[in-house]
């Protein structure tokens, strides 16, 4: 017999909702789980994606489902929390509503939490989306496996050098985490893992190209880490090219410097922008169009509405705190405080103060850097770390094991298990198809 399910909430009890089941909506929830409050957490899918593993994906090492979780099952057991999958459109403030895209009843709310993350930023060329894809969502990283995977096997079929060249390069731009990652990833990939599995082609004479407009590959970290960073890709065999300006990206590839590179497989790892919370509330922004917030995380002059993670222009000892994950967790954590010390009428917690657990990347087999403080560390040991740091902070227990097998056996066989490439019913071919 099926047990009974748990009775709704009290309608007395204030209601949150929280915009967003990423890191930031997420941790928010969770943190409110003994709070007398409602929760509905609202997003326009019906997953968490655990971003920091995403590029795994769109290089076939790990399967959708070992990065993401349904948000359902998440919050499956916290009975205070209802999950709701809705895109919003807008909200009032004087009438503390959201309006949603699909339904014309709105969503009242005692107290909102803005956790809409960011959106790639192509740096006011929007045309370069077509044929340049970012990696910021589960279709995405499909997408972009689909675009890989098919350059080798459009290659296989063409016998035009010219076309087999353009196929066979792969252009990265942007040198933060997820390009160097990325690109190490890739280089890894034609390297150890296809050449034994095509006949007409070698897949390790393709090309890895990583662009930069900036002067350095991965500009957050320290100049020492950033130059061994530099130095173990193009042992790799990766080109690394710094202060490259993309001028133009189309079906032919791209323009560098005025310089034409010829690529059939363009992805778009250089920067974000915020979600359009600014233009719902009316409020100032930075330079970058994210909220400025105050100390507690709220709204000026709405103290019912919080902005956290990336969508926040938050300031400490007068740097702009980077968009990471963590960022997004305690910013969840401090406004879940916030609203719990209110709803129990106790004084609210200090002004949020972010504690930096250090940055981390990882440049293929056996290599990471790590940076925490004084704390620099390159290599083996990086990489046990960073390995440690993200399996355990997968939200199911099931994923934790999934990704640590899989990572096991392609450490030990060096094979990518999730090489599948997936078109929409009734599609003429693989992506990117050489002209017959």
């Amino acid at each position: 017999m099926t047990a009974p399910l748990a009775p709704p909430p009290s309608r007395t009890r204030p209601r949150v909702v929280i915009v967003g089941g990423g890191f930031g909506g997420l941790s928010a929830a969770l943190s409110l789980k003994r709070a007398p409050v409602r929760i509905t957490l609202v997003d326009r899918t019906n997953h968490h994606v655990f971003q920091p593993l995403l590029y795994q994906v769109a290089i076939a090492m790990l399967s959708p489902g070992e990065v993401a979780a349904p948000i359902r099952q998440i919050l499956a057991r916290q009975e205070n929390a209802e999950v709701m999958m809705a895109e919003v459109a807008g909200l009032d403030l004087d009438t503390r509503r959201l309006r949603l895209a699909d339904s014309p009843i709105p969503l009242d709310y005692d107290f909102l939490v803005l956790a809409t993350g960011a959106a790639p930023s192509y740096f006011g060329h929007d045309e370069f989306e077509g044929w340049a894809p970012s990696l910021k969502s589960i279709a995405d990283a499909t997408a972009v496996r689909a675009r890989i995977l098919a350059a080798f096997e459009n290659a296989e079929r063409t016998r035009d050098p010219a076309q087999r060249g353009r196929l066979l390069t792969f252009v990265l731009v942007g040198a933060g985490p997820t390009g160097v990652e990325m690109a190490g990833a890739i280089a890894e990939l034609r390297r150890f893992t296809l050449p034994h599995e095509f006949r007409h082609i070698d897949p390790r004479t393709a090309r890895v190209l990583l662009l930069d407009a900036g002067s350095r590959v991965l500009p957050s970290f320290s100049e020492v880490l950033s130059r061994k960073v530099h130095d173990r890709l193009q042992r790799m065999g990766v080109e690394v090219r710094v202060g490259a300006r993309v001028e133009r990206v189309d079906q032919e590839g791209v323009i560098v410097n005025g310089e034409p590179i010829a690529s059939s497989t363009v992805i778009w790892t250089a920067g974000v922008k915020p979600s359009p919370v600014a233009q719902w509330l009316g409020a100032p922004t930075d330079a970058a169009g994210r909220v400025r917030v105050e100390r507690d995380l709220t709204v000026p002059r709405h103290h019912e509405v919080f902005v956290i993670g990336d969508a926040a222009a938050l300031v400490q000892d007068g740097r702009p705190l980077p968009g990471v994950a963590q960022v997004a967790i305690q910013t969840g954590r401090h406004a879940a405080r916030v609203i719990a010390a209110r709803v129990a009428g106790r004084p609210a917690p200090g002004p949020f103060r972010y504690r930096d657990l250090g940055n981390l990347a990882v440049i293929g087999r056996n290599y990471a850097i790590l940076e925490s403080g004084r704390v620099r560390l390159a290599g083996f040991v990086a990489w046990i770390i960073w390995a440690a740091i993200h399996i355990n902070n997968l939200t199911l227990f099931s994923d934790r094991l999934l990704v640590l097998v899989q990572w096991a056996w392609t450490y030990l066989t060096r094979q990518h298990g999730a090489r599948l490439i997936v078109r929409p019913a009734g599609g003429a071919g693989p992506p990117t198809a050489p002209p017959t």
